[in-house]
């Protein structure tokens, strides 16, 4: 297994700007994503402590509001689709991977991929960024039917459980006449195909 000491050199800076920038309830989660994607990366051969900085960095800007989550990425340059303007907390996950680029000279380019992907998922998602985006559903402090549903996948598959999120996001949202991004049915048609092949295989 890969060492994480070069990684818990410089994590308490990062732990320092989060517990001023997050509430307490949101700190446990991020630090519960953080491990939750350390034992998938261990888990499905994955660096663990690229897994580790992904999960730390991943709701850098969750509580900002709609106007400053607006005006942080026009900033940052990062397209702003009609969905997002109308939901701006959609941007969280693409202004805190800028963030974490800019606040913490984070550059490795797959830690920044899956940040940026974790809240609506993208087609072809790569192995770090399928990590966090079910880390971020399956951690230890949340909890509900739609949580144990992506749990129960994940114990099939890590794809299952990219799948099942996707699904339980789509119902989720129909269910409260939502709107449904793009990316968000993108993830689902990705994940059901590559299992699809993978099966007749």
């Amino acid at each position: 297994m890969q060492s994480l000491l070069p990684y818990l050199d410089w994590r308490q800076p990062v732990l320092d700007w989060l517990t001023e920038n997050v509430p307490p309830k949101r700190l446990i989660h991020i630090l519960g994503v953080e491990k939750t994607a350390i034992a998938l990366a261990e888990r499905y051969g994955a660096d663990p402590q690229r897994a580790a900085q992904a999960g730390l960095f991943h709701d850098l800007a969750k509580y900002f509001g709609a106007t400053r989550l607006l005006q942080e990425a026009q900033r940052l340059g990062i397209a702003i689709d009609p969905i997002q303007l109308q939901s701006p907390h959609l941007l969280h996950a693409e202004v805190s991977a800028m963030l974490a680029k800019e606040l913490f000279d984070e550059c490795d380019p797959s830690v920044l991929g899956a940040i940026a992907n974790h809240t609506l998922g993208n087609a072809d998602l790569d192995l770090l960024s399928q990590i966090l985006y079910v880390a971020d559903w399956i951690e230890p402090s949340r909890h509900g039917e739609d949580v144990e549903k992506v749990r129960r996948a994940e114990a099939h598959s890590l794809l299952e459980a990219v799948l099942a999120g996707a699904d339980q996001t789509i119902l989720e949202l129909v269910t409260a006449r939502r709107a449904i991004h793009p990316r968000t049915l993108l993830t689902r048609n990705w994940a059901l195909a590559t299992l699809a092949t993978k099966e007749s295989t």
